[in-house]
């Protein structure tokens, strides 16, 4: 009798407890946050053969299956952001065991492409540890630092407005007198060891992106070299490895810059073995 006493008392907060859960699964889901990945927590770079696709809507991508990543904000350090707007991320991943390459995509209602005082940019990071063991995943610490491959919209605005004033010059169009500044990639290559210790590598264009917005969906594609030219300043990224990868979105229409992002913490990187012809 007492255990049916007990129970009889626990039902109800049985019940209310299951409705919860089910009230914050029909919330993450408007929200689109995946509460269960069939991929698991591995995100698997594809090996293939010949040349890696440049372009987001290259037909190569829809070979590779997505995985989506739930995005949480950043509230480790001042100031806090804890309400992003971006709540899911999609990568994909391919090499051919010279490049490796990255797309991302994400819903953003609004294109962010221009930098100007009071207004901020759209972008998205990735993060990789310099050494074996994973940094703190937003800006690394001491003595564990953090390569970050860090695309711009206005950068890529400015790569794409350039190459179509080439294209009007070729063509005899009307000429347009404005300044636009010379960028040799949509990707900024830093290197993070803590909070305010964020610095750009020397050399740059080693990381290269190409992007574009539609139907209120970011498509970004970042490239670069396996092979590692800085050994203590680049990312080590070999074919037949785990290793650890995070990432990072910026929604300039939301006034998010810096520290105030949305965030995905590590997950494991799986680089394919080069595949034996």
């Amino acid at each position: 009798m007492v255990r049916m006493t007990n129970l009889g008392r626990s039902r109800p907060l049985l019940l209310l407890l299951f409705s919860s859960l089910l009230a914050l699964a029909g919330l993450l889901g408007a929200w689109g946050v995946p509460l269960v990945s069939s991929e698991g927590m591995v995100i698997r770079s594809h090996w293939i053969a010949g040349d890696l696709p440049t372009a987001p809507d290259d037909p190569a991508w829809s070979k590779v299956a997505p995985m989506t990543l739930p995005l949480s904000g950043q509230v480790i350090t001042r100031p806090v952001w804890p309400e992003p707007t971006a709540r899911a991320l999609v990568v994909r991943s391919l090499h051919n065991g010279t490049e490796i390459a990255f797309l991302l995509e994400w819903q953003d209602n609004t294109k962010n492409d221009r930098l100007t005082p009071g207004t901020f940019r759209d972008g998205v990071a990735i993060g990789l540890p310099l050494g074996d063991a994973p940094a703190f995943f937003c800006m690394g610490q001491l003595d564990h630092y953090i390569n970050i491959w860090h695309w711009k919209a206005d950068w890529q605005s400015d790569i794409d407005r350039r190459a179509a004033r080439q294209s009007e010059k070729k063509e005899g169009g009307v000429r347009t007198f404005e300044v636009i500044p010379r960028r040799i990639s949509s990707v900024e290559d830093l290197i993070g060891g803590g909070f305010s210790t964020l610095t750009t590598k020397e050399k740059q264009g080693r990381v290269q992106g190409k992007a574009f917005w539609k139907d209120g969906i970011w498509h970004v594609v970042m490239r670069r070299p396996l092979a590692s030219e800085e050994q203590e300043n680049e990312a080590k990224l070999i074919p037949g490895r785990v290793q650890t990868i995070s990432f990072a979105v910026w929604n300039g229409e939301n006034k998010e810059r810096n520290g105030q992002k949305a965030v995905a913490p590590w997950f494991q990187l799986s680089i394919d073995p080069v595949a034996k012809i």
